[in-house]
């Protein structure tokens, strides 16, 4: 499996987990928005391995500006879902490569 695919799988699982309604918003408040800044670190470093892998960069860019509005709640439902969405068909992308 190559190293893009694995970092795009695993912040989209997480995005995925944030995206769950009432589970993702209690996961984030109860963690004192921390799980919002770890979110900002997987994707940073998913996109510093999509550049090294030159693989679609987009999906991690859209994860950190996520990770930045999500501080509301019913936009950041939205935003997680989306992001989750493109950040795992890109890694499936990234594994038929």
């Amino acid at each position: 499996m190559k190293l893009s695919a694995a970092a795009k799988f695993i912040s989209g699982g997480f995005e995925a987990l944030l995206a769950i309604p009432f589970i993702g918003g209690s996961i984030v408040i109860f963690s004192g928005y921390s799980a919002l800044g770890t979110a900002v670190v997987l994707h940073i470093m998913t996109l510093i391995i999509t550049l090294l892998y030159r693989t679609a960069k987009t999906p991690s860019i859209v994860g950190i500006i996520t990770s930045i509005l999500s501080a509301l709640p019913v936009v950041g439902w939205i935003l997680h879902t989306i992001t989750a969405i493109l950040l795992l068909t890109s890694a499936t992308r990234d594994l038929r490569r």
